[in-house]
């Protein structure tokens, strides 16, 4: 019987454990409206300068629907101002998405958008 008790005890802790970790991995991520208080437009392309971005930092960009969307690219399709198959295209408005480590991508498709600015290149450490 004590040595059930025992492992109940080191099973809770271990529980207790992750979820401190998972808080305190959650707790330490920025969040980062693109494009400050104008949001997600054009002549953006320069908003990350002098940001220091971690992955799972969330970038919200918010924006009109019927004017803009948001298209996560490689750095082909950014260059290029072109959305690969198989991108992934937000179009809420109000678009929260999580840094991944390494080069992040992101465009408007909209025709010419990108072409005028409407893109940005995140480094996220």
């Amino acid at each position: 019987m004590v040595q059930g008790r025992g492992s109940a005890m080191v099973a809770t802790v271990a529980v207790m454990l992750c979820m401190l970790l998972l808080h305190f991995d959650m707790a330490h991520a920025a969040t980062y409206t693109v494009g400050g208080p104008g949001g997600w437009t054009f002549n953006v392309s320069g908003w990350p300068k002098g940001k220091s971005f971690k992955a799972g930092d969330i970038l919200v960009f918010n924006y009109s629907t019927a004017a803009h969307n948001v298209v996560a690219v490689n750095k082909a399709g950014y260059s290029s101002c072109t959305s690969p198959r198989g991108a992934k295209v937000y179009t809420s408005g109000k678009d929260q998405i999580k840094l991944v480590k390494g080069q992040n991508f992101f465009i408007c498709s909209f025709a010419g958008h990108c072409q005028s600015g409407m893109k940005i290149a995140v480094n996220a450490a």
